[in-house]
């Protein structure tokens, strides 16, 4: 894949998982070109207490400023009313009808309201782009590798293009971690919300094993979300049934997290973050 046109700034997009925390340290060793002016964080306050550590170590080993910037705390709008007494749901979980029956997933807009906006937001600013430019002026460097090209998204902005190096590099996820390993880098965490309902049964029992503050914090959601369309179930925005994190429709204290190639079977659902939350 060809590089693009260079740009007056470039930013680097840090999920703090495995992708672009692999890019951003080939950054700071002077593998990719030129150097970012900054790399920055979306915190949508609800990671596993793992990602912060990590994102600490990762500030110190870069040459580059590391900005952190957050919407608010994402848990406390999915858990609590709206100022006009309405509710509102950006997850995208899984619901059980009244009957019993599963009814899919809703929509999701927490990645876009609470990674994209305001890492776009902290670009614009750094950039110095006025309301309403069309020039180009910055390029966004996204950590998607070869076995995820399907993410790859085109800018909608003027005034920002999107490159992404590790495609460049023809670099995929395993060979970030080979590369991470070579140059005695410990391993990344998985970068998602405690309760996010894309995690993989592989990642809920690795949750639940090994970050157990983090899946206790996934429960409660869980349960106050339930707790809190279902005592007002009347109010505009409220979910018709009972939400879930996990596609078995069952309360994560009682999932069996064995995975659907631990049984034998393929996995149907899938990773479908867009890209932005756990690179």
């Amino acid at each position: 894949m060809i590089k693009p046109t260079d740009t007056r700034y470039n930013f680097l997009s840090l999920g703090a998982g495995v992708q672009s925390s692999t890019m951003a340290l080939m950054a700071a060793r002077g593998e990719i070109h030129p150097m970012p002016d900054a790399a920055i964080f979306a915190d949508t306050q609800a990671e596993p207490q793992g990602v912060y550590d990590w994102l600490e170590w990762l500030e110190g080993n870069l040459c580059f400023p590391l900005h952190v910037v957050t919407r608010g705390s994402l848990t406390d709008r999915v858990t609590k009313k709206a100022d006009n007494g309405n509710l509102r749901n950006m997850l995208p979980v899984f619901i059980k009808s009244a009957g019993g029956v599963a009814e899919g997933k809703l929509m999701r807009t927490c990645t876009m309201d609470y990674k994209i906006v305001p890492l776009m937001k902290k670009e614009k600013e750094l950039a110095g782009v006025k309301r309403g430019s069309k020039d180009l002026v910055a390029t966004s460097w996204i950590g998607i590798s070869t076995d995820e090209v399907v993410r790859m998204k085109p800018s909608r902005e003027k005034w920002v293009q999107h490159r992404w190096p590790l495609i460049e590099a023809g670099m995929s996820r395993h060979d970030c971690l080979l590369w991470m390993n070579r140059n005695g880098y410990p391993k990344p965490p998985r970068s998602a919300c405690s309760y996010c309902p894309f995690h993989s049964n592989q990642e809920w029992r690795r949750l639940r094993d090994e970050e157990p503050e983090a899946f206790a914090e996934a429960v409660r959601v869980e349960r106050e979300l339930q707790a809190l369309h279902r005592d007002n179930a009347d109010l505009p925005g409220a979910i018709r049934g009972t939400p879930y994190m996990h596609r078995s429709l069952k309360p994560l204290t009682e999932v069996d997290f064995s995975t659907d190639v631990d049984r034998g079977q393929l996995e149907l659902w899938g990773n479908e973050c867009e890209g932005m939350c756990g690179l």
